[in-house]
């Protein structure tokens, strides 16, 4: 029903990911599979709704409705069995946001915080730039997989005040299984370890596998977790900026609204609210084609990988659209690598040391693409490391 090999030609349009080579590449040749959003056009359900209503010709103030609501709420039932009541819901413009706020709000000055590298960047900056003490329980990797370490996050925990979990995870690609969430939520419960889960890949679901909210698990988790979610990555709408933080425990609620009313961001953008409720109103159909669609190109890259370029790697991936690809047999510093890979490959990825410690060597690839240019990637990587 929806082309997803159509091609957009998303330059000139203020598009970070293709606007940007120059500065970032310092070329504008290379083929830009960086950035997480989608080349895919925004589907037409969302395209719709926001053109109805942008032909009212007054953009002032506007209410979360109920309508807006009642559809993450229904989505949220179908997609993940998880009934949401709508005073758990809270607003964040993005999740970075959020996961800032959240610092602020639970912790203090030189409290511990988790993360677990290689992982979204941002996380990083979050716990430094709010001066508190960075803690890194880093993954194993391990049979082309990444696991928990669990030994250490015992011990990291004992000094933590929070943990940033990365749900499925960005870049690893994992979608991680009931167990393995069971016993990091054992940890932290035991530990008086807050839990903010980054969920915003939670849609974003290969065959096979199943995403489980952490809040899900247990009464008792669902009372330290604070779960933040967004039809950004879904729906390929992160240009609208809206999220949607679910929090269950009302003391934690009051702290993050009061935490997020001190520097006034509690207004939703209009039209982010618009495609939200149209998204997840009726995007079901449209997302299981999407993720099929985007399965056949992992399949691609991996099947094209083993057989044209064993020297690299694609780890398993399991969520997500961002293939996680490992270049350490080449034997390449991440230096030259990345050199490598924009002046003579012309590709645009993103290095996997920016994602912290065990991300050197890898690279992150933006697979939300149209198959044409996966196909040119991967020849364009053939005629460097072949």
């Amino acid at each position: 029903m929806y082309n997803f090999d159509k091609i957009i030609d998303r330059r000139g349009t203020a598009s970070v990911k293709w606007d940007l080579r120059k500065t970032i590449f310092k070329r504008e040749d290379v083929l830009p599979m960086w950035v997480a959003d989608m080349d895919f056009e925004t589907p037409d359900f969302i395209v719709n709704a926001i053109k109805e209503r942008a032909s009212h010709p007054v953009y002032g103030y506007s209410l979360m409705e109920d309508s807006y609501y009642n559809a993450f709420i229904s989505f949220t039932k179908r997609r993940h069995n998880w009934e949401i009541k709508k005073e758990w819901m809270v607003f964040s413009p993005g999740i970075v946001t959020a996961v800032n706020a959240a610092i602020k709000a639970f912790t203090n000055e030189g409290d511990g915080v988790i993360v677990q590298p290689p992982v979204y960047f941002p996380f990083f900056n979050a716990v430094n730039n709010n001066k508190r003490k960075l803690l890194e329980n880093q993954l194993i990797y391990i049979d082309n997989t990444y696991k928990f370490d669990f030994e250490d996050l015992r011990e990291k925990a004992k000094e933590a005040n929070m943990i940033l979990l990365s749900s499925p995870h960005n870049p690893v690609c994992r979608c991680w299984n009931d167990d393995e969430l069971k016993e990091l939520g054992k940890i932290c419960l035991e530990n008086d370890v807050i839990i903010i889960s980054d969920e915003i890949h939670a849609d974003l679901i290969l065959p096979d596998y199943k995403h489980r909210p952490l809040a899900t698990l247990s009464d008792e988790l669902a009372q330290v977790c604070i779960t933040c979610m967004a039809p950004s990555k879904t729906f390929n709408v992160a240009g609208l900026f809206t999220s949607i933080i679910i929090i269950q425990n009302e003391k934690l609620r009051e702290k993050y609204n009061n935490e997020m009313e001190s520097i006034s961001l509690v207004h939703a953008n209009l039209f982010g609210m618009i495609a939200a409720e149209a998204g997840y109103s009726e995007g079901d159909y449209w997302l299981d084609e999407l993720m099929d669609y985007v399965n056949t190109n992992f399949k691609l890259v991996d099947d094209f990988l083993k057989n044209e370029i064993p020297s690299i790697k694609m780890v398993k991936a399991e969520a997500t659209y961002l293939a996680w690809l490992d270049f350490k047999e080449t034997g390449l510093s991440d230096e030259k690598l990345h050199h490598k890979l924009i002046n003579e490959a012309k590709l645009g990825l993103s290095p996997g040391n920016i994602f912290g410690k065990g991300g050197e060597g890898f690279m992150r690839m933006n697979l939300g693409t149209p198959k044409q240019y996966v196909e040119e990637a991967l020849q364009q990587l053939k005629s460097v490391f072949v």
